[in-house]
């Protein structure tokens, strides 16, 4: 059987996101949406959400590239000059890796973070990291034990299958030291309970999942539990990333001919919820 779930992420993040989020699942094949719990627009993210209860939203945890829950003087570790979380990530991880006080302000954070998102009162579909910095070993364990006591069920680990990619269009992707990453922690979660996706597409075509794409992903779908993971917006918004064609992927969502093919292939379309 193939079971699909096509994801939003960063919603919260601006009210372009959340305008695309919405249309996407009320006109589309969107499924699910992953929250930023201290996004500019979070509080306009939960209040369409609420009025969407068939949207599986999920906490996107965010530990780079974006602002913290927790006062930005409980985190030195973590953050820079401005109080926002540190870009560079390679930095950030060994940071983490290395010093016992980054770990304590982590698991804080962390903490801080699922119960925001517990506080909106919606139910916890999933869970993933901002840039999958969840690959991290640390950031992974974290994330699972304080995950577990607020309900965590389903995880995402981004293991992308090369074949399908080269057939749709001769992309080709070749080795990478994060699916070795993603292939860890989609075992560490599996033993630890949670619904882990068999397959992730999104990482190749980050920012440019075109509706040609998205329909040839869907006529070639593998067997198993597949997310595609998105990034609608209708339109750039400040601290957007300039190479992505948000529109684009949003146009992608909507898409007759995608939903056209899901009947055709037979797909069964959900929230992690839904597979649970």
């Amino acid at each position: 059987m193939r079971r699909l779930i096509v994801t939003a992420d960063d919603f919260g993040a601006s009210p372009e996101v959340n305008q695309a989020v919405e249309q996407a699942h009320r006109g589309g094949i969107l499924t699910a949406a992953s929250l930023m719990v201290a996004g500019e627009a979070a509080a306009d993210a939960v209040e369409r959400a609420r009025r969407l209860p068939a949207l599986g939203v999920g906490l996107h945890v965010v530990l780079v590239e974006g602002c913290p829950v927790l006062p930005p003087e409980r985190l030195p570790a973590l953050v820079d000059t401005t109080g926002a979380f540190r870009t560079d990530m390679a930095r950030a991880g060994l940071t983490i890796f290395a010093s016992p006080a980054a770990r304590r302000q982590l698991r804080a954070e962390i903490e801080a973070q699922f119960a925001a998102f517990a506080a909106t009162g919606l139910p916890l579909d999933h869970v993933n990291a901002h840039k999958h910095f969840h690959l991290h070993p640390t950031i992974a364990a974290t994330i699972l034990a304080v995950g577990r006591r607020y309900g965590m069920k389903a995880v995402r680990a981004p293991v992308e299958p090369a074949a399908p990619l080269r057939a749709i269009d001769g992309t080709r992707t070749g080795p990478r030291i994060e699916t070795a990453w993603a292939r860890l922690v989609r075992r560490r979660m599996r033993r630890a309970g949670m619904i882990v996706p068999d397959q992730v597409f999104g990482l190749a075509w980050s920012g440019a999942m075109t509706a040609t794409r998205v329909r040839g992903l869907l006529d070639r779908l593998p067997n198993g539990l597949t997310e595609l993971y998105t990034h609608p917006a209708t339109s750039a918004y400040p601290g957007s990333a300039p190479a992505y064609d948000y529109p684009g992927e949003l146009a992608a969502l909507t898409d007759a001919l995608a939903q056209a093919a899901i009947a055709r292939n037979s797909i069964a379309l959900g929230r992690f919820t839904d597979f649970t």
